[in-house]
């Protein structure tokens, strides 16, 4: 089986998906991680000297090698649906789950973070909140396009992997005839 878990920054993809391969018995994979693997260096550090087109790219690449193989959980990026067919791959490769976050929870989640994330910029605040509200207006119509749709504030990977088993049969034994 594969998951891809979508959802804007900070909905808790890595840390939910960690969490959910292991509750499912597979293998994680942080897209994010291949492709800082692959350059050597951190996103931010990708945007600044590479640019985010050579970012996409490097990202639509390692989709489409992931989507090669089998039993994974797939935490994507914030951005990954929302370029190319990217959404469209992982749809038609396996399970598909939007972690829908609110603008407050989210801006809650980042105001730490927002010196590490290249899209954030340092923003604080108000700043903050209102870039987050307008990128994920931008993006959700991408996100809203996954098979299902999860709050995920305070969601726990046990409860996912319950949904999961629930929905997608996963775990069940067929009876031979």
């Amino acid at each position: 089986m594969r998951i891809f878990l979508v959802g804007f920054m900070g909905a808790g993809k890595s840390a939910l998906g960690r969490g959910l391969a292991a509750e499912l018995g597979l293998k994680f994979i942080d897209l994010d991680k291949e492709i800082e693997k692959h350059f050597n260096k951190d996103v931010a550090a990708i945007f600044a000297t590479e640019g985010e087109k050579v970012f996409r790219d490097a990202e639509a690449q390692k989709l489409s090698e992931a989507v090669e193989g089998d039993d994974f959980v797939l935490a994507c990026g914030g951005g990954t649906p929302c370029f190319g067919n990217n959404m469209q791959v992982m749809n038609d490769a396996g399970v598909t789950i939007y972690l829908k976050m609110s603008t407050d929870h989210l801006a809650q989640r980042l105001e730490p973070e927002t010196e590490t994330r290249p899209l954030l910029g340092g923003k604080k605040g108000h700043e903050l909140w209102t870039m987050i509200h307008e990128l994920l207006q931008e993006r959700e119509p991408d996100y809203l396009k996954a098979q299902y749709k999860v709050k995920a504030w305070d969601l726990k990977a046990a409860d996912l992997a319950e949904f999961i088993r629930l929905y997608e049969n996963v775990g069940a034994t067929q009876e031979e005839e």
